[in-house]
């Protein structure tokens, strides 16, 4: 599995290093408009090639893979570009700017025969895995609380009268986009899609939200997911039922550690060995292209669309427009 990489953050730092403690997956190539702000990385991990031509490393023989984590507008038209050079695409969340765009990725990976995977830590974690399996414990649930703030380091320069690519509408920002997706992705892969969603922001004079609450409504249930970039909060989630709670440590970006509270007593559970959140979905990809499975891929597509459907709502609920809701 040859991977080749689009962006030089700090989320390539950390996949690059759950890459290097996975078998059979290494990172072969970088994509960089400038080779020095590549050259860090490169030679951090050993990568032995820089591309500052795109178009030439998308045909490279000897890459399987392109990783996107470029700005969030840009996700799509290089996704694009990748597929029909026949490149499997994994890419950042969110996806796409719209589900136009999500819907026509979708069909192009299908009609390539290509793997197309959303890079979504938390549905991937091994804690995940036990919170759905101990679900059944807290009898009916009633109400879902999660909350994942983190004051971003861009957000002084957005007081400052700037306007980074993370607080822009023009490259698809927003703490929605870039961090309340984790809660939404928490919430809808245990429960499904809910019957109704709304989004109440905090928003820059550029139109843009730096925090916001969604509230999802359910048949018997409502979930409250709270997503900042310009406060520090406490990170956590809670999923109440009628017979216990789950507390999870951290937020639904990591579930670092889980909690189990019935009947008057609380059982801590972790089954995570690494505190490198890619690693997993690193590893779940790894599997599904080593055994060809295209009908989990293509299922994983199929969810990520009813997680896309339900962001732009939200979003637009908001009244917050990007540019690509109107190409």
């Amino acid at each position: 599995m040859n991977i080749a990489t689009i962006g030089t953050g700090s989320i390539v730092d950390t996949f690059l290093s759950a890459l290097n403690a996975i078998d059979d997956a290494q990172c072969v190539a970088m994509y960089s408009r400038k080779q020095e702000t590549a050259q860090p990385l490169a030679e951090k991990y050993q990568i032995p090639t820089i591309y500052t031509d795109i178009e030439k490393m998308f045909q490279d023989p000897g890459i399987d893979f392109i990783y996107l984590a470029s700005p969030n507008s840009l996700h799509y038209e290089q996704a694009t570009q990748a597929l029909h050079y026949g490149k499997h695409v994994i890419c950042e969340k969110p996806f796409t700017s719209t589900v136009a765009e999500l819907e026509s990725l979708i069909a192009l990976a299908k009609q390539k025969n290509l793997m197309l995977f959303e890079a979504i830590t938390t549905i991937h974690l091994p804690n995940y895995q036990l919170i759905k399996e101990n679900l059944p414990m807290l009898g009916q649930v009633r109400m879902i609380q999660c909350n994942y703030s983190q004051y971003s380091s861009r957000y002084d320069a957005l007081l400052a009268g700037e306007t980074p690519n993370v607080f822009n509408p023009k490259f698809s920002g927003g703490a929605l986009v870039d961090i309340n997706i984790y809660n939404l992705h928490f919430v809808m892969n245990l429960f499904g899609t809910p019957d109704s969603i709304r989004y109440t922001a905090n928003k820059h004079p550029n139109g843009i939200d730096t925090s916001g609450v969604l509230v999802l409504k359910y048949p018997d249930f409502i979930a409250e997911c709270v997503g900042s970039k310009d406060t520090q909060g406490l990170n956590f989630v809670l999923i109440q039922g009628e017979k216990g709670y789950i507390h999870v440590e951290h937020g639904a970006n990591g579930c670092q550690n889980v909690i189990l509270h019935t009947e008057g007593t609380a059982v801590t559970l972790n089954n995570q060995t690494t505190t490198n959140k890619l690693y997993y979905e690193l590893l779940a990809f790894k599997e599904m292209f080593k055994n060809q499975d295209f009908d989990r891929c293509y299922k994983l597509l199929d969810y990520s669309y009813s997680v896309m459907e339900m962001l732009v709502a939200a979003r637009k609920d908001a009244g917050i427009v990007f540019p690509a809701d109107h190409p």
